[in-house]
């Protein structure tokens, strides 16, 4: 079985000013294509649908990809650029954010780019990022999500990024379009309170459900993570204690060990997830949260393989509760 990805791939180019003059790294990223990987190496096939460049940086994330068994046969090649988001870090250890994104490869995916029909293999489908909201890539992944729905489980992570959006009314109103096609809402506290200030993830969850939605997650940090459902109440798994490196990715491992777990207890479908017992979900976010444990121990996005899940090195519990 396969889940398939959607959404960007880029460039995550570092650059530190000092004494001598800049000094930068590159690093490839993208919220989905992290997902993606994260996937593959839990063991799970997953495939990338997005557009990739033919410049340099795109042959890059297309080598990353197939090196981590990612299908590519729904990837669109490109001639547009990568985009590139840039952090730049002054001599006082500042950041600044730009953001090279108009017209790139990832967004300029149109419905015609998109597959005719999925294969029956395809159990799944993830959205999510900023493709969900920019054009005309976010209109294809509409569509997408419009035309599998009740066929295939859904699953959408906003991972908001307002330096790309920053319109959040706008961007609200492009998410709630999403959410009827949706089976799963996985998000951060930290962003569900930036794009919905002042309410109550609960409450968000609840209106959600009156639209289709059978799952929300909402990931806490440090704290780990509660579980919705409908009719149900809330479950909590505490946070796992880490020597945190940086959190990057740790969001993007999360969403891939949640989904990657219900495909391996054979729960990863609309019904599936109707029929899953407290007792087992509860088991697979404490799958999801210590992957996400085990991706903070490390500089950068680098997901867990299923060999170190099952080694018996995941983190104990931290006294903290989510």
């Amino acid at each position: 079985m396969t889940i398939l990805v959607c959404g960007e791939a880029l460039v995550d180019l570092f650059v530190r000013t000092d004494e001598v003059g800049l000094k930068s790294e590159t690093v490839l990223g993208g919220s989905p294509f992290n997902v993606a990987i994260g996937l593959a190496r839990l063991g799970v096939s997953s495939s990338f649908l997005g557009g990739i460049s033919s410049d340099a940086f795109g042959e890059a994330i297309r080598a990353r990809l197939l090196a981590e068994t990612v299908d590519l046969s729904h990837a669109v090649r490109s001639d547009r650029l990568t985009t590139i988001s840039v952090v730049a870090i002054d001599a006082a250890g500042h950041p600044a954010y730009a953001f090279h994104g108009e017209n790139k490869a990832d967004r300029e995916i149109r419905v015609d780019d998109l597959p005719q029909a999925l294969g029956e293999d395809v159990t799944a489908i993830v959205l999510g990022s900023y493709t969900l909201a920019v054009e005309p890539v976010a209109s294809s992944h509409l569509a997408l999500a419009r035309r599998e729905a009740g066929r295939r489980l859904i699953s959408i992570d906003p991972n908001l990024r307002p330096s790309v959006t920053p319109d959040l009314a706008k961007w609200r109103d492009q998410f709630a379009k999403f959410l009827p096609f949706a089976t799963i809402v996985k998000a951060s506290e930290e962003d569900l309170a930036v794009a919905f200030p002042g309410v109550d993830h609960r409450d968000l969850a609840q209106m959600w459900f009156g639209l289709g939605v059978r799952l929300c997650v909402v990931t806490c940090g440090a704290r780990g993570a509660v579980a919705l459902r409908p009719g149900r109440s809330p479950l909590s798994v505490p946070g796992l204690a880490v020597n945190a490196v940086d959190t990057v990715g740790a969001g993007d491992s999360f969403h891939a060990a949640l989904l990657a777990r219900l495909e391996q207890v054979g729960h990863l479908s609309p019904e599936g997830l109707s029929g899953l017992s407290d007792a087992l979900l509860k088991q697979v976010i404490e799958f999801a949260v210590a992957a996400s444990a085990l991706t903070c121990s490390r500089r950068g996005s680098d997901p867990p393989g299923l060999a170190e899940m099952t080694s018996g090195t995941i983190p104990s519990p931290s006294e903290a509760t989510a």
